[in-house]
């Protein structure tokens, strides 16, 4: 049974994020599952640090916009919206170039919590970073 409260539209999820961080990274939405959402970045001069390498940082944009996204979609937006709270991560393995792919799972949907899991691949499917994000939920102001 799918986790999410709302309809899901790639092709919304994708124009909603073009004049944002998300658009100038080149991170798209690829996939929605029945529970877990998939996106990918490219490895090129807007992710990689000097030495030519994946940045951390844009590994962590990856996971904070797939895991914000995707507990956005697990509540009632006529109530409550979802803040960032903590994100966190674990790099694993240089990726030099191509796109690296970004799965996004949860570990609890809770009431006014959620912690999300992404596994970012490169393009050989080796996990080059596992991070978590915590969301909290917050109700909308009347």
């Amino acid at each position: 049974m799918a986790i999410w409260k709302n309809k899901v539209d790639i092709e919304q999820l994708n124009t909603g994020s073009k004049n944002c961080m998300v658009g100038h990274l080149g991170i798209e939405f690829t996939e929605v599952g029945e529970n877990s959402l998939t996106a990918t970045m490219p490895v090129d001069k807007r992710t990689q640090q000097p030495y030519g390498l994946l940045h951390g940082g844009a590994s962590a944009v990856l996971s904070e916009t797939m895991g914000s996204t995707a507990a956005s979609l697990c509540v009632d937006f006529n109530h409550f919206r979802v803040v960032g709270i903590d994100v966190n991560a674990k790099h694993l393995k240089a990726a030099k170039q191509g796109k690296v792919t970004g799965i996004c799972t949860p570990v609890k949907i809770g009431r006014t919590l959620h912690v999300w899991q992404t596994e970012i691949y490169n393009e050989q499917k080796e996990l080059v970073c596992i991070s978590q994000l915590t969301v909290m939920v917050i109700a909308n102001k009347k």
